[in-house]
């Protein structure tokens, strides 16, 4: 079946079976390796992408979900100015641990940050909520949420 939508900013055609696995398509199809799949049954996060600016998990949508819409992988994140911020507040917050849920963990803050500029603790926390880190590092991936949404803020006043 021919799937014509957008990936990080880019028109994208593609010819795959309509209920292929997007966490599939994306990996094995388009060479996107930043999203990760953790669980396959949508328990972890680690797959979280932007379709539409909303997150979705990846091991969970079927290619045919993607027709006509816009989606955002962790590759093209940092193409934007928000998720460049993102980005690099992970890195100065040591957010990053092992890495193998930052993707999904960036890209559901960046979902978040878009829709809520200025969330709380609890807030980021319930944002995050669906995304597991098993380094228990989540008090640092909190702060580089925090540091992102004001510097984001800060780069939008000046």
């Amino acid at each position: 079946m021919p799937i014509r939508f957008e990936l990080n900013g880019l028109p994208t055609d593609i010819d795959c079976a309509a209920d292929r696995r997007v966490i599939d398509l994306l990996r094995e199809d388009l060479g996107l390796f930043g999203t990760k799949e953790g669980c396959g049954t949508g328990e972890c996060g680690a797959c979280t992408i932007l379709v539409g600016g909303e997150a979705r998990l990846a091991c969970l949508m079927l290619a045919a979900q993607l027709a006509g819409r816009q989606v955002t992988t962790v590759e093209g994140m940092t193409h934007t100015p928000d998720g460049a911020v993102l980005a690099q507040a992970f890195v100065e917050e040591g957010a990053v641990q092992c890495g193998f849920c930052t993707p999904g963990m960036q890209m559901a803050a960046l979902a978040m940050l878009r829709q809520n500029a200025n969330p709380s603790r609890e807030a980021i926390r319930e944002g995050l909520s669906g995304n597991l880190c098993r380094c228990t590092g989540y008090v640092k991936i909190i702060a580089a949420v925090q540091r992102a949404a004001r510097d984001i803020s800060d780069e939008r006043r000046a």
